[in-house]
């Protein structure tokens, strides 16, 4: 947790000199900007050796996409190293916010089961001869989202098993995660071992986990993928099947080091995992199929477009919420990633940001959006006591805090679009767009 505010040396390639209309567009942008501004740009994003406003531009050229975008970014994460250390950052907190208390997490639990109970309930009544059709086309869509909206509070609080902070008992945690998890088509064991490994390696370019940032050189630099039509379909591929089958069968955003190597989270000799966790796989693999047999039951029993409307529908919304959630967390133009010297866990931890969906939704997903810095920090923190840690987290960290207000639609386009690609090389590296 390296003390002393050390500069960062970002590695940048030479550019090429930018050529088309729209690219020529965007240097002529940024050469409007006051060469103050331009100056504090290069900075934030570690461009060094430029001295006139002309190698300004030039060296800013990749990042101008997301500098000048209309949804304008928060500032970046500063590249020097914190002169605090994390140790200084857990002794500003009050020592009862890390407390666990199994009641109060199962009265969370309860809380989401009779809303969840609520909401199929009401449901119920949708199809009733007496609802006119209109009735039904505009009711059904806002029974799933919501339903959906709570399958993720559920999500959530086994996420919080997970991570050992529902209770003080590991037993307790992994019974509980266990159950909720297969609930929701979700490998525990698998999920949580991996997990862990991000949290122990967010920010690095090399070994992170889960939304590892594409390399130059591993970019499909085709043009079609220029097209707004073609990013939103990719974004709507990413947020349906980015979760199961993308993430769980196929690891599809996580490491290099797994290519060509078994990597399904239900393969309990993937190379995910150690030897020592090929039971608790194989014991989430049978929850999974246990849940999953359930659901063919219940479609025999009540017939399949009943499940469809009642579970599935809201199940693949939550599944949207959680690719939408990580990948916001951790994608953006202002987050940079690190690699070799310069990435240490403290200074991974601290490239996620917070994000609100709104008081109501941030709620009944347990504020894991708007108080995902403090998670990262304080994995073993409960959800409950996350709030009023953020803001002594505000204080403390300062610029180091990362909030961005964007409304979530808006962030996750400019994050999409302008977060194509990191460089080959270099210790410290933000994203740029394929305008380069």
């Amino acid at each position: 947790m390296g003390k002393g505010a050390e500069s960062t040396q970002l590695s940048l390639p030479t550019q090429p000199a930018p050529k088309g209309a729209r690219d020529q567009r965007i240097c002529s942008n940024l050469s409007d900007l006051p060469l103050e501004r331009l100056k504090m740009y290069a900075k934030e994003y570690g461009v060094e050796g430029a001295v006139s406003k002309e190698e300004i531009v030039e060296q800013l050229y990749p990042f101008a996409k997301g500098i000048l975008h209309r949804f304008s970014p928060p500032k970046p994460l500063p590249l020097d190293k914190p002169k605090f250390s994390f140790a200084d950052v857990r002794n500003s907190l009050p020592k009862h916010l890390f407390k666990r208390d199994l009641v109060r997490s199962l009265f969370h639990l309860a809380e989401d089961l009779i809303l969840i109970a609520a909401f199929a309930y009401a449901a119920s009544w949708i199809s009733h001869e007496l609802v006119p059709f209109w009735a039904r086309c505009l009711l059904w869509p806002l029974y799933i989202f919501w339903q959906g909206t709570a399958f993720t509070g559920i999500w959530v609080l086994a996420h919080e098993c997970g991570h050992q902070s529902f209770s003080e008992s590991e037993a307790v945690n992994n019974f509980f995660g266990l159950i909720l998890h297969s609930a929701l088509l979700v490998p525990y064991h698998s999920w949580r071992i991996s997990h862990s490994k991000h949290h122990s390696n967010t920010g690095s370019c090399d070994n992170d986990e889960v939304f590892v940032p594409a390399t130059r050189s591993s970019l499909c630099r085709e043009i079609a993928e220029e097209s707004p039509l073609v990013q939103a379909l990719f974004i709507l591929i990413m947020l349906t099947v980015g979760w199961i089958p993308g993430y769980l069968c196929f690891n599809l955003t996580g490491p290099s080091k797994y290519n060509e190597q078994p990597r399904s989270h239900f393969n309990p000799w993937a190379k995910l995992f150690d030897e020592k966790d090929r039971v608790d796989v194989i014991v989430s693999d049978v929850g999974f199929f246990l849940a999953l047999g359930g659901i063919v039951y219940a479609s025999a029993l009540v017939g399949l477009g009943n499940v469809a409307l009642f579970y599935i529908a809201p199940y693949m919304v939550c599944n949207l919420y959680l690719v939408l959630i990580t990948y916001l967390q951790h994608t953006d133009v202002f987050m940079p990633h690190f690699r070799g010297e310069e990435w240490s866990w403290f200074r991974g931890a601290l490239c996620t940001t917070d994000r609100t969906f709104g008081c109501v939704i941030d709620h009944m997903i347990h504020h894991i959006a708007d108080t995902h810095v403090c998670h990262h920090l304080f994995s073993k923190m409960p959800f409950y006591n996350a709030q009023e840690a953020t803001e002594v987290l505000k204080v403390v960290l300062g610029d180091y805090y990362l909030s961005d207000s964007t409304p979530i639609p808006l962030a996750l386009w400019r994050s999409y679009t302008c977060c194509a690609f990191i460089e080959n090389e270099g210790n410290a590296v933000f994203y740029k767009s394929r305008t380069d």
